[in-house]
């Protein structure tokens, strides 16, 4: 459990910190932030699929945790609490970034 809660925060945040790099008025990558966020998370699900399944989304977690019932249920704090994690993490740590290049100018 706590390879895969290491996997799904530390994945999270790797996905979210692109997320707003990319999207960064300043700094984005403009009209091709969509494509640099979609193979982000390709590259997400490609190296964490053997170690959790992946989610990096709660959301898409709940439904098939609900259907499955059983141990699926008992595994679903773990892809609510992980992946909020890792993306609160990407967010303090954006808005450092953010504030130290916004010094630099």
């Amino acid at each position: 459990m706590l390879q895969a809660f290491i996997a799904e925060a530390v994945f999270t945040f790797i996905f979210v910190l692109v997320a707003l790099g990319a999207t960064d008025k300043k700094k984005g990558a403009g009209k091709l932030a969509g494509l640099v966020i979609g193979l982000t998370l390709v590259l997400v699900h490609i190296v964490c699929i053997p170690i959790t399944g992946t989610s990096v989304n709660p959301a898409r977690s709940i439904g098939p945790a609900l259907f499955e019932g059983g141990g699926a249920i008992s595994q679903l704090w773990l892809f609510i609490v992980a992946p909020l994690t890792g993306g609160l993490a990407s967010a303090i740590v954006w808005k450092a970034i953010s504030q130290h290049s916004d010094r630099q100018r």
